[in-house]
């Protein structure tokens, strides 16, 4: 194979995989996006350049390519049936998606919303769990995600790792909830604690701490409701 066609040979800011992790997939070209399904290339020319051909032959329509067939797929040298049924189901996939309303995202905005959409997850335990949810500036969930079990404490949640999910979500609205498997609402000195040091951390990474949460199976306690955020 000539080296210079091999892509593990190119610099690494031009290998397709490479381009698409450290840039995202809209910094590719649709022939390197399908450069990085089939892999490889032929010794005389790199993936890129075949799906360059193929594309060419298309019009550079990726739903002309979709309505090709495997056999016409593999009249192209370095195409075999494998990597031509790889192009296909990734263009079917595309279709698919296409008519697929986008997810909606659960509206947190208020203690209710909040407590409704944790009580399911949350009435039928029987220890503590501290769940963080992190949203969108128009109060959507982004993610819910457990960070304690077992006991509630302000040693117990690392607010280092609450704050580090926050910012790899790109949330910018935050609300902390766990539940009480004893039933009664009222919190305790480390609920308050926990709240405190959550509030504290998230005003020195700018972002707004909507609301503690604590849930029984049938009631709820709202630290905002409460005047206490």
């Amino acid at each position: 194979m000539d080296e210079r066609r091999s892509i593990a040979n190119w610099a690494e800011e031009d290998r397709p995989r490479e381009k698409l992790r450290d840039l995202g997939p809209e910094a590719l070209t649709k022939a390197e996006l399908l450069a990085i399904l089939i892999g490889s290339g032929t010794p005389k020319k790199s993936a890129v350049e075949l799906m360059q051909d193929v594309l060419h032959d298309c019009n550079e329509n990726l739903n002309a390519l979709g309505k090709m067939s495997i056999r016409e797929l593999t009249h192209y040298n370095g195409i075999g049936e494998a990597k031509a049924i790889t192009i296909l189901a990734a263009c079917e996939l595309g279709k698919r998606r296409a008519r697929e309303r986008a997810e909606q995202r659960e509206d947190m905005s208020s203690a209710r919303l909040i407590y409704e959409y944790m009580h399911s997850h949350m009435q039928d335990l029987d220890v503590e769990e501290a769940w963080v949810l992190l949203m969108n500036q128009n109060f959507k969930l982004i993610k819910a995600q457990r960070i304690s079990h077992g006991g509630i404490s302000e040693t117990s949640v690392d607010v280092r790792l609450v704050l580090k999910e926050a910012l790899l979500c790109n949330a910018t609205i935050l609300a902390l909830c766990h539940n009480h498997p004893s039933g009664g609402t009222r919190p305790s000195g480390d609920d308050d604690r926990l709240t405190q040091k959550v509030k504290k951390a998230c005003e020195v990474m700018r972002i707004y701490f909507l609301d503690h949460i604590i849930v029984t199976d049938g009631d709820y306690y709202s630290y905002r409701e409460n005047g206490k955020v």
